[in-house]
């Protein structure tokens, strides 16, 4: 059954791709936007109203960060689909799970008590990065989350860190990694109710319209318009995606750095700034 479910997958994001056209004035604009970028990097957009993309090393493998965060909340919405979690359960936070004192619920006392709901919460709209670290345990770890990717078609999005067998690519990427390509597809499939269920994807859109971290390509957007993101940085690699449903344009974009020769973590950073210009760009040709 995960063959074929993995076969129809492969099968009908390559139709998609196929009947997809590559909008050739956008690429021309992103193209000399970037020029000079000190840096390796990837973008791909895709309008979802008419069925256009931009693809800019949209194929090349680029650590995810934070952005691992999503296939971390598709694996606990797995579980959820099959009763073996449920959203309002009371979970015991203990010691043994503290990551980073920066996070909310590493500052939690040992055996504390909160529901697994505001565990997802954190993980997405603060990036908590101990309440992600518990996810992805409750999920089945990264080993159960990797098959989830695979079994939806995805071949390069995975989970690196305290996966067996991924040691190597944590070396080289980090938490986990992803393409820009895919990480805008896992983002379209939630998006269009594609994924698990429609009231899991309907769920998970939900929580990723809760962004705390809204200085770089959310910035760009009007407040008024909904937005699903999640963005991802550390030293040399600053990424995000998103997706925007506006009334008159709606679109997802991905856009990933790494090997960034600026690693400062000021709001002047050049990955942030080009992503902050990539994101008022977009809004503005849609529009």
């Amino acid at each position: 059954m995960k063959r074929f479910l993995f076969f129809f997958v492969t099968i009908l994001l390559s139709v998609t791709s196929i009947a997809q056209k590559t909008d050739k004035k956008l690429t021309e604009k992103i193209n000399e936007l970037i020029k000079g970028f000190k840096g390796d990097i990837g973008i791909y957009v895709h309008d979802l109203e008419r069925n256009r993309i931009v693809s800019i090393n949209a194929d090349t493998v680029f650590p995810t960060a934070s952005m691992v965060k999503i296939p971390i909340l598709v694996g606990i919405m797995d579980k959820m689909d099959k009763h073996e979690l449920n959203y309002h359960q009371t979970l015991t936070y203990t010691n043994s799970l503290f990551y980073d004192d920066g996070d909310v619920v590493g500052n939690l006392k040992d055996s504390a008590k909160i529901e697994l709901s505001k565990v997802i919460m954190l993980m997405l709209t603060t990036s908590d990065n101990t309440a992600s670290l518990w996810l992805q345990q409750l999920a089945g770890t990264g080993t159960r989350i990797n098959e989830l990717m695979e079994e939806n078609g995805f071949k390069v999005t995975r989970v690196n860190s305290r996966t067996p067998g991924r040691e190597s690519n944590r070396t080289q990427y980090g938490w986990g990694q992803t393409s820009p390509r895919e990480m805008a597809q896992l983002m379209e499939m939630i998006a269009n109710k594609k994924l698990l269920n429609d009231t899991a994807s309907e769920k998970m859109l939900r929580l990723l319209g809760r962004n705390y971290w809204d200085e770089q390509a959310l910035s760009q957007i009007p407040a008024g318009v909904f937005v699903a993101s999640k963005n991802g940085a550390v030293n040399a690699s600053r990424s995000e995606v998103l997706y925007v449903n506006a009334d008159d344009a709606r679109y997802i974009f991905c856009i990933c750095t790494k090997n960034n020769q600026d690693k400062s973590w000021e709001n002047s950073n050049e990955a942030w700034v080009l992503t902050n210009r990539l994101s008022k760009m977009l809004w503005e040709y849609y529009h």
